[in-house]
């Protein structure tokens, strides 16, 4: 349940709380006291996009609080769903500040901050609320198919159903992808084909581009190369007695013949001749540089950059590298061969489709008689609930169709069904969409019975009703009053309402009334007492200036208050 709502610095509300208590409370007040602020600061707590401009003028923040109780068993499994644990209390606050720079936003559910998404998500599952623009919904059959759905608690079927159908909905496009026009298909063939060989052509290979253009470099110093790479060579083992290593081969020599003599001498000679190996070794490695540098360098010169240029070509045609030019091509196998074997691949593809169809429409039936025996039980509600409304003679119907055929195009995200709200207005008449013939208050009194029968089951603590007694008066809006009070018993009930009738069966009356302080104008609201209630209710009955009868007539609707006097 919604226990209190604190606002501050919302629009003409300075500071304003409300207490709120079970079964049925009722709002009035003259228009523009601040009636449409609290309903849109519910709205915020909802999750609805916050504006700076709701900041009252001057300020440089707003804040709305909000706190619930009571937090049914059902609700907090669901609420643990969305990542909010309520505890044994059952207790849940949620708060939004909206600050003047750019109308940003802070929300924090029982103290810990949450994202705009998980909040619409959480107030989801703590507030419904239902005003005139509602109406909308059954002037408009699209909508029809939601609010069935909803009270049939099918969205485990849907779920499974639309896995189904969106696995249709990508063969289609792959089959409408394989049906496009042929002359378009063939030249992309051809221009494949040739892309293809292109890159064959050339046989590439992975890294062959680093390696080549090494080579380049080297080739480009091969004069340099042989000259001092020969010199090096020469130096340390080329020249016949003039080279390092016959020098340390002599010395090494030399120091074993006394090595009878001197103690070191051996050791000396070994190390020279490890460095005599050593010279060796370097000295060829030194002349496998210049081995580097096969046949005439310019020729071969010319051969590395003519293979670096054919694959720079290749580079700005399919990739910036050799890797990208190979994925580039072995995508291209993948397109060409998709279109050359297109007959295949659509055979395999209308036979998954064939397949799809068929567990389309066996999960779509089970889904069309669920709605078959909802929409007769919903049917029988809402037209005892219109009755009761005084419209006893309109019988409200809802017509479920499906197709006689079987072919994916009787498929849509709902299945296969075509759902209508239609009404019969007299005894005798046949039912017609209720769009074209309902009036304003005709809408209102059945969305209302919509809502007070789907309102029963849809697990919802909080329910509330913006000026649904719009095109009614009298005995119908008592009865509407009536019908608010006997949903009370299932949910608490808040209705914002400019109907004396309405507002004289609540159990708890707030009056929002607007005042003028420091030359600023302000909103308060406060809970009625008996008197003030019976003034209140007068006030609306009579308008400017109030007489004992209408004052009568107040305290007669206070005191018939009974759910049971109708």
């Amino acid at each position: 349940m919604l226990r209190s709502l604190h606002i501050e610095n919302i629009a003409v509300i300075k500071s304003v709380d409300i207490d709120f208590a079970d079964g049925f409370s009722a709002f009035t007040g003259e228009t523009g006291a601040g009636k449409s602020v609290v309903i849109g600061c519910i709205n915020l707590i909802l999750g609805k996009k916050a504006d700076k401009e709701l900041i009252r003028r001057g300020e440089s923040m707003a804040e709305v609080h909000a706190f619930f109780d009571n937090i049914s068993s059902s609700t907090a499994e669901a609420l643990a769903g969305v990542g909010v644990d309520v505890g044994d209390s059952r207790e849940l606050s949620i708060s939004r500040t909206i600050t003047a720079d750019e109308g940003r936003s802070r929300i924090k559910v029982n103290g810990r901050s949450v994202g705009i998404s998980q909040l619409r998500e959480i107030g989801s599952l703590l507030v419904s609320i239902h005003g005139q623009n509602d109406t909308r919904i059954l002037s408009d059959e699209s909508n029809h198919i939601t609010v069935l759905d909803n009270y049939a608690g099918i969205s485990n079927e849907l779920s499974e159903y639309r896995k189904i159908y969106s696995k249709l909905l990508e063969v289609n496009a792959e089959l409408e992808e394989l049906d496009t026009d042929d002359f378009a298909k063939r030249r992309e063939a051809e221009m494949l084909s040739y892309q293809i060989k292109e890159i064959e052509s050339h046989k590439l290979k992975a890294g062959e581009e680093e390696k080549l253009a090494e080579k380049r470099d080297i080739l480009r110093s091969a004069e340099r190369i042989k000259k001092q790479a020969g010199f090096a060579y020469r130096a340390l083992l080329g020249n016949e007695k003039a080279n390092a290593s016959y020098i340390i081969e002599r010395a090494a020599a030399s120091m074993a013949l006394l090595s009878d003599i001197i103690s070191d001498a051996e050791e000396i000679s070994k190390q020279l001749y490890d460095c005599k190996y050593a010279i060796d070794d370097l000295a060829e490695r030194s002349l496998a540089v210049c081995g580097e540098i096969e046949g005439d360098p310019v020729v071969e010169l010319d051969r590395v950059e003519s293979r670096l240029d054919a694959i720079d070509k290749l580079k700005k045609k399919y990739g910036g590298s050799i890797e990208r030019i190979l994925e580039f091509y072995e995508d291209a196998k993948l397109r060409l061969s998709k279109i050359e074997g297109a007959d295949d691949e659509r055979i395999r593809l209308n036979e998954i489709k064939k397949e799809l169809i068929s567990q389309a429409y066996t999960v779509a039936e089970r889904i069309s008689g669920i709605r078959e025996g909802v929409a007769a039980r919903l049917s029988r509600s809402v037209t005892e609930v219109i009755g009761f409304l005084d419209m006893p003679k309109t019988k409200f119907y809802v017509s479920v169709s499906k197709p006689d055929g079987i072919s994916d195009a009787i498929f849509d995200s709902n299945g296969f069904n075509k759902i209508s709200f239609m009404i019969a207005p007299n005894a005798g008449d046949d039912y017609m969409p209720m769009a074209k013939i309902a009036s304003g208050g005709e809408l209102a009194r059945i969305m209302l019975a919509l809502k007070s029968v789907i309102t029963n089951g849809d697990g919802v603590n909080t329910v509330i009703f913006d000026e649904i007694d719009s095109g009614v008066s009298g005995k119908t809006s008592r009865k509407i009053g009536m019908k608010l009070k006997e949903l009370a018993g299932e949910s608490q009930i808040i209705c914002v309402t400019h109907s004396a009738q309405i507002a004289s069966v609540a159990d708890s009356h707030f009056l929002i009334s607007k005042f003028e302080r420091d030359k600023r104008t302000e909103s308060e609201i406060v809970e009625l007492g008996y008197e003030e209630r019976v003034a209140e209710i007068a006030r609306i009955l009579g308008g400017i200036n109030v007489t004992d009868a209408q004052r009568s007539a107040a305290v007669d609707m206070l005191s018939g208050n009974d759910i049971n006097d109708l």
